[in-house]
């Protein structure tokens, strides 16, 4: 299953957000500028993102983007679907909610579709993959690799 670049985008975005946490807000020419994305894109993500309940703005000569909550409070899951919608791995797919799947090649509700026991597994990965996933994690992994690539860079500068 491939995301969309509104995924991909609008984690960064996050991430960006997540990094600066407890900062006052940034403007999101600035998000655009240090993260290589364009400001069109971003704008209509940050709209969705805003909807959402996740990154909360403020006008104003000071004012801009942050996270409307902790870092460790998000979900990728809640990010991802605010972003894409329903995590569907197929077009047939439907998400009828309390766990329950629906495939649109059901006849009847006794008629089952062949194919839907693999689809309902990948479904319940992706969704299990990032519903544990906080954005605080993403935010500690990349500090972790800079750290890493900063003793990398210091190593192969003393040898």
């Amino acid at each position: 299953m491939l995301f969309s670049t509104k995924a991909e985008y609008g984690v960064r975005l996050m991430v960006a957000l997540g990094r600066r946490e407890g900062e006052r807000p940034v403007s999101l020419a600035a998000l655009a500028d240090s993260e290589n994305l364009p400001l069109s894109y971003l704008e209509h993500l940050v709209a969705k993102l805003r909807d959402a309940g996740l990154v909360a703005s403020q006008r104003g000569a000071h004012g801009g983007y942050r996270l409307a909550v902790p870092a460790e409070e998000v979900r990728l899951l809640e990010v991802v679907e605010a972003l894409e919608g329903p995590i569907a791995p197929m077009d047939c797919f439907v998400d009828g909610g309390e766990g329950r799947i629906f495939c649109s090649h059901e006849h009847d509700g006794d008629a089952a579709c062949s194919t839907k026991l693999l689809w309902t597994r990948v479904h319940g990965g992706i969704t299990r993959a990032l519903a544990g996933t906080t954005l605080a994690e993403l935010v500690e992994f990349e500090q972790r690799g800079n750290e890493n690539e900063k003793l990398n860079v210091a190593a192969a500068g003393a040898a």
